[in-house]
């Protein structure tokens, strides 16, 4: 469809945000310091359901356009904002005299500054690479070869994510050695999960473009993460 200034009313855009966003915030609170070993492999995880979230950014900038991707990724990273503050508040709240689960609460729900300035920093530039990537090649490719804009802006924007996070949360902390192997691990599961999932992807998006009648191109969008327009 042409591109125009006039608003338009989507049927599906708000619940596709708030998928987003809770996508987002469960992998945050529950999955994000976490390293298990399946099949002798080792790997953050939050990784078998963070990708989710990056599945939905891909939805959002294929059909509605960067512009309304750039104002759920922004609305995510508030909320991430908001749920980091929250639990620093009441974790640091006086504990009942009869409450004594207050190690566990921490073990659960703490997490240390690094954890959380590397989380909000490598999804905020993650995600908007990823969503840059994807709407200049569905110009550049004339909306065709859509699974293989999925793979290429996941290896850039989950490439980006990676390698911000884990040296940025765990350098340090961890031995250089595990923190290389779950990164690597990470990443490539990563890749393969969004490869595996891009048959479900089609269906949605398919589906979507349908019901919204709208398949945008950001033919004249301005690409500045920090814009309103």
């Amino acid at each position: 469809m042409d591109n125009n200034k006039q608003i338009k009313i989507y049927k599906h855009y708000d619940v596709v945000m708030a998928a987003f966003v809770t996508i987002l915030l469960c992998t945050n609170l529950i999955g994000a310091s976490k390293v298990t070993t399946v099949l002798g492999y080792e790997f953050g995880a939050g990784t078998l359901f963070f990708p989710i979230s990056y599945l939905f950014g891909d939805i959002l900038t294929e059909v509605y356009g960067y512009a309304n991707s750039r104002k759920v990724i922004w609305i995510g990273f508030i909320a991430m904002i908001f749920a980091s503050v929250m639990s620093l508040v009441i974790i640091n709240m006086p504990s009942a005299s009869s409450w004594t689960d207050q190690k566990a609460f921490e073990t659960v729900f703490g997490t240390t500054w690094r954890i959380t300035v590397g989380s909000l920093f490598a999804f905020w530039v993650g995600e908007f690479m990823n969503s840059f990537v994807l709407a200049k090649l569905k110009i550049k490719t004339s909306g065709k070869k859509l699974w293989l804009r999925f793979i290429l802006s996941t290896v850039v924007g989950q490439g980006i994510d990676t390698l911000i996070f884990y040296p940025v949360a765990f350098y340090g902390i961890w031995q250089t050695p595990l923190l290389l192997t779950v990164m690597t691990h990470d990443y490539f599961l990563k890749i393969v999960w969004e490869i595996i999932a891009i048959p479900l992807t089609y269906l949605i998006i398919n589906f979507l473009k349908r019901s919204e009648q709208e398949d945008y191109y950001d033919y004249n969008t301005n690409f500045n993460p920090f814009s309103n327009k």
